[in-house]
């Protein structure tokens, strides 16, 4: 291992890294393991003796694993992987589930909002570009491989919304005005846009918006927490989709 190859993961902390370098890193055997799988291209692996091989693989020993790692507590084997680059076709999301992220700027709750994506079979996430980096090493971590079948894309968010509004989407946003999620009929096929974490969905992003939506607290009128983390949120969000759609209840 090269004091070049040690300065480059560090690098590849920092999105500007990342993005002049064309890659990401990622950590831990059964998330690398997966990657190899997978269709993204892992460029190269530093790993502790016999945990992987192959010619992209390079054995490294404890102390230099340490030095390498971008987690408080290295693991055995770092990954170097090439940034996949996906098309924003809005003709293929308009027979599906889609989450718009307007400026959620947490790490882990990126991460966690990707893993909510896959588990709940939504294939397309999109972001504001002020939105975390989904190749941040600590959303790649959250994402516990849910990155890599999920594609996340960056765009100017509410230019995205309103062209999907005019094309018939249904455009759904939580405010804490909105309609009671559980007693409104859900689409199965629309655009579901979560907000900032402190300030909630942006006057430019609400614009588009064509359903506003509210989660309420249990029993309702109770008074207590003013909101709800984004990534929970966003969790009992799609579950509610998703419930309807297997009850019927959807259109």
């Amino acid at each position: 291992m090269t004091k070049a190859e040690i300065q480059l993961v560090r690098a590849l902390a920092d999105k500007h890294g990342r993005t002049e370098h064309g890659l990401f890193v990622a950590e831990g055997e059964k998330l690398i393991g997966e990657l190899r799988a997978s269709h993204l291209h892992v460029r190269k692996i530093f790993a502790l003796e016999g945990v992987f091989a192959g010619p992209e693989v390079e054995t490294v020993g404890t102390r230099e694993m340490e030095r390498l790692s971008l987690l408080k507590t290295a693991g055995n084997s770092l990954a170097l992987v090439e940034i996949p680059h996906y098309e924003l076709d809005m003709r293929a999301l308009s027979g599906r589930l889609t989450l718009a992220l307007d400026d959620v700027q947490n790490p882990g709750n990126l991460g966690t909002i990707v893993r909510l994506a896959d588990w709940f079979g939504i294939t397309d996430i999109v972001c504001s570009e002020s939105s975390a980096d989904c190749f941040n090493p600590k959303v790649v971590q959250a994402t516990m491989g849910a990155i890599l079948r999920v594609r996340v894309h960056y765009t100017g968010l509410a230019q995205f919304l309103e062209r999907a509004a005019a094309g018939g989407l249904p455009v759904y946003g939580t405010f804490l005005e909105g309609d009671n999620i559980y007693e409104t009929e859900l689409a199965q096929a629309g655009i579901v846009v979560m907000g900032n974490e402190g300030r909630g969905i942006s006057d430019a992003a609400a614009e588009a918006v064509t359903r506003k939506l509210f989660v309420p607290p249990y029993p309702a009128g109770r008074r207590g927490s003013e909101s709800l983390n984004v990534a929970m949120a966003t969790g009992i969000v799609c579950a509610e989709f998703r419930r309807q759609a297997n009850a019927g209840g959807g259109k």
